[in-house]
């Protein structure tokens, strides 16, 4: 695997402009054949061309044993307000759709978090809670809903203890892949900006830098987990339309 890309053309908070770039180069194998992203770049144009051969990678379950929800019950989160919350309560009396951030700053995350959003309007009007947790303060977490005006509820996971208990993956192999490097240039052009502040934070760095998430469906009702997520990788988003049918159906 190889890869070269400016840290300016990621680390710019400007909206984005299809300008040239004179030196741009982004590329990656895979020897098994199962994905390839490319991108070159000439004096004139930018052009990128992904393949693969399926889609979310993740594991996606409609069935979740008590091997999950036990270590839960142990769990809290806090609040915005720095309140702390046993977490299987946000869900205890209502249903909620449940996603867990790589870490507070991921420009990946904020995608998918506005994804989820436009699609509040659905889970408003079916009684649905929508929820983000992240590895990380109550500051951090605070920054993040004022940046991203999110409209559903933020908690933060100062301990990752949530991301333990849900035994999701970590590590820099899931985090650099070709496919979250296709994703976070797409996000770019949308837009989409990571907050390199929060991101290089020592307690992200250290832990939530390569932490990955998911996104689950539960309640009413403590152990009930209807549906789980577990991101193989960076930005590996299930389809929202199975979310949708299992919470909002």
């Amino acid at each position: 695997m190889s890869a070269s890309l400016p840290l300016a053309f990621l680390s710019n908070n400007t909206q984005y402009n299809p300008i040239p770039i004179t030196h741009f180069s982004l590329g990656f194998k895979l020897t098994d054949k199962r994905s390839t992203f490319l991108c070159r770049q000439s004096k004139s144009k930018i052009r990128i061309s992904a393949s693969s051969n399926s889609g979310s990678s993740g594991q996606s379950s409609m069935k979740v044993s008590n091997d999950t929800t036990n270590p839960l019950e142990r769990v809290e989160v806090f609040d915005l307000s720095g309140k702390a919350i046993p977490i299987s309560d946000l869900w205890k009396d209502r249903k909620a759709v449940v996603a867990f951030a790589r870490h507070f700053g991921c420009v990946l995350c904020r995608k998918r978090a506005d994804f989820l959003a436009s699609k509040k309007d659905k889970m408003d009007a079916a009684g649905v809670a929508l929820v983000l947790i992240g590895p990380g303060s109550v500051d951090q977490a605070k920054e993040f809903s004022k940046q991203m005006k999110f409209q559903g509820e933020v908690y933060a996971d100062p301990s990752h203890s949530s991301f333990t208990a849900l035994d999701f993956v970590s590590g820099i192999s899931t985090t650099f892949t070709p496919s979250a490097g296709l994703k976070i240039i797409q996000s770019y052009m949308e837009g989409y900006r990571q907050d390199w502040g929060l991101s290089f934070e020592r307690d992200t760095m250290s832990r939530g830098g390569w932490q990955q998430g998911g996104i689950l469906v539960a309640g009413p009702g403590k152990s009930n987990i209807s549906y789980m997520h577990k991101d193989k990788e960076a930005a590996d988003d299930p389809d929202i339309e199975d979310i949708m049918k299992v919470c909002c159906s």
